[in-house]
């Protein structure tokens, strides 16, 4: 059966204005503060992905790669990232520049800044294709982010595990304390806010997974300072 065509930009509008989405969660730990709630209907989710499929063009050659440990390793996924003219995000050895937005991307950055209250001027993409993209722990903790703007990551497609890890779990010896990992199930159409400090104390990561073989889209939008 074939699915129903809708436009996605009056869509959204719609959901921002009527308020018609699931209530966020919040989450609160010791130095964690998140939001997560479902906030596109399943129709409306699967149409932003459809659109991304087409439409996305992401990076190759040289910015494919990162730098860990002062090796240079191929990153688990495909990347890209969109944004205000200008900006450029640094991040493990690599600048990316910013690609100027696409009607899809910019429609969801406003339908994020209506819901949210955030202004948002860069979004990083990345494409799981299977089970076997990952993401590694990190922080999200670099100097040119507005850390006062909570990172909005929305989830579509694949549903997968999302691990929070706080840093001094993951000390050794003596220094280690016994702090209990927090995991999130990200449904296809869901918004996880990363408010602060979180970035500061927690590591969080998106394992490998057997059993998650689908394609997953994450657009995760952050504010970055102009210089």
């Amino acid at each position: 059966m074939k699915r129903m065509k809708i436009d996605l930009k009056c869509t959204l509008e719609e959901l921002a204005e009527s308020k018609k989405y699931a209530e966020m969660k919040k989450i609160r730990k010791e130095n964690l503060d998140i939001d997560y709630g479902v906030v596109l209907p399943r129709i409306t989710a699967d149409e932003l992905f459809d659109q991304l499929q087409r439409t996305v063009e992401y990076y190759d050659q040289e910015l494919t790669k990162v730098r860990v440990f002062g090796k240079w390793h191929q990153i688990p996924r495909q990347q890209v990232a969109y944004g205000d003219e200008g900006l450029t995000y640094a991040f493990s050895g690599i600048t990316i520049p910013a690609k100027p937005w696409i009607p899809s991307l910019s429609d969801v950055r406003t339908f994020l800044t209506k819901i949210t209250g955030f202004q948002y001027n860069f979004v990083l993409v990345n494409r799981y294709r299977n089970e076997n993209d990952h993401m590694g722990e990190h922080k999200d903790d670099e100097k040119e982010l507005d850390h006062n703007t909570p990172i909005a990551s929305l989830t579509l497609g694949q549903e997968r595990t999302f691990v929070l890890k706080h840093g001094d779990a993951r000390k050794k010896g003596d220094k280690k304390r016994n702090i209990p990992p927090v995991k999130l199930e990200l449904q296809h159409g869901s918004l996880l806010l990363m408010n602060h400090p979180t970035n500061e104390y927690w590591y969080h990561s998106l394992p490998p997974r057997k059993s998650a073989g689908g394609v997953r889209i994450n657009l995760t939008f952050r504010q970055l300072k102009l210089q």
